[in-house]
């Protein structure tokens, strides 16, 4: 059974930091990307962040660019997502999504829900004072 899993989410004050984890379970294929996306409440899902494991092409919205990172932990088989001064408005749930699509060139500049076509159920941010 393909599933993605979530974790590392929790409570921490303006300026810290959490570090996120994408564990992938039952992928009968290579996934080609891992995007990591969020939805604050009443706000429409926005994408955060994708690295591609074909081309290592990483993307990042503007909002957390020079704070947060993503990376492939191949120890453990999961893709992280490093969020670093942490700010009131990225309070949201996130969520990790894999592209298996050969022909779609994921993270190309934007950080896009297109192609993504397993999601995990996400894992809560809060950044609260």
């Amino acid at each position: 059974q393909v599933r993605l899993v979530e974790s590392g989410g929790g409570l921490v004050q303006p300026g810290g930091s959490l570090r996120l984890s994408c564990a992938a379970h039952g992928f009968p294929l290579n996934y080609y990307a891992i995007g990591w996306f969020r939805q604050a409440p009443g706000k429409e899902r926005e994408g955060v962040s994708c690295i591609n494991n074909k081309d290592g092409r990483t993307s990042y919205t503007d909002s957390v660019k020079g704070r947060f990172a993503i990376s492939w932990d191949s120890a453990r088989n999961t893709v992280d997502l490093q969020l670093n001064n942490l700010k009131l408005e990225d309070t949201a749930i996130y969520y990790c999504a894999a592209g298996t699509r050969p022909t779609i060139a994921y993270c190309s500049g934007n950080v896009s829900s297109r192609g993504m076509d397993y999601w995990g159920e996400g894992t809560l941010v809060t950044v609260s004072l």
